[in-house]
């Protein structure tokens, strides 16, 4: 392998799947060094360069993620850290949660729903014990929610929307939901975002994330490897 530039997005759908195929069963150590990138020596700091790295070689547009990483043809990229079982190691973050401006919202228009209609799984070994430079990229799939799974996803995010909605966003908690997760989501405490509190007054709190259950994309994985 030569020293990698970075590819233009990927024309559809066939040519990402492609592409994250190639580089399926490289470690992030090989990745990097083609790239001319520095490895972090722990992902604590650096929670998103898995995915930086994966989106340079698939050719992702870098910006704004208020879209899907491949909004031009519909897709949009999880990495997913996994055990030696392919058991999820830690929750997913779709997108972020709006706190204001969220009156009429529905589910069929959501971002969270845009985020999730089609997902190019990407599992990467994520246990603590393999440094960061062997541990190797997985089978990339594609997913896209089933009926129950879209209703599963529904019936959580019109509860979490309601809560916030109801100003009763400090009192939800990761256990809320059977399949999404709400939580703070920020590189710090001093990010404060504006929100409704109890008797309708504005407040300002943590941002809040969506994030998909470990249990939830354990199935996804399952399904797909046949576990």
């Amino acid at each position: 392998m030569s020293m990698h530039t970075r590819p233009q997005p990927p024309e559809n759908q066939e040519q990402l799947l492609l592409r994250a195929q190639r580089i399926s069963g490289s470690s992030l150590g090989e990745l990097a060094c083609l790239a001319k990138w520095t490895v972090p020596p722990d992902l604590k700091k650096d929670k998103g360069w898995v995915g930086l790295l994966l989106e340079y070689y698939l050719g992702a547009r870098a910006g704004s993620k208020a879209e899907q990483d491949f909004a031009d043809i519909g897709v949009e990229l999880k990495t997913i850290p996994v055990d030696v079982k392919g058991q999820p190691l830690e929750t997913t973050f779709v997108c972020y949660a709006p706190l204001t401006r969220n009156t009429g919202i529905i589910w069929e228009n959501s971002h969270l729903r845009k985020k999730l209609a089609k997902v190019l799984w990407v599992p990467i070994e994520g246990e603590r014990q393999i440094p960061l430079t062997q541990r190797r990229v997985g089978t990339p799939f594609f997913w896209s929610p089933n009926l129950d799974e879209d209703k599963a996803l529904q019936q959580d995010w019109e509860e979490l929307m309601e809560r916030i909605i109801m100003g009763q966003i400090n009192h939800i908690s990761a256990h809320h939901g059977e399949v999404l997760q709400l939580r703070p989501k920020a590189k710090n405490s001093r990010i404060l975002t504006a929100a409704t509190g109890e008797t309708g007054q504005p407040i300002m709190t943590l941002p809040r994330g969506f994030y998909l259950k470990k249990t939830f994309t354990a199935a996804i994985l399952a399904r797909y490897f046949l576990l």
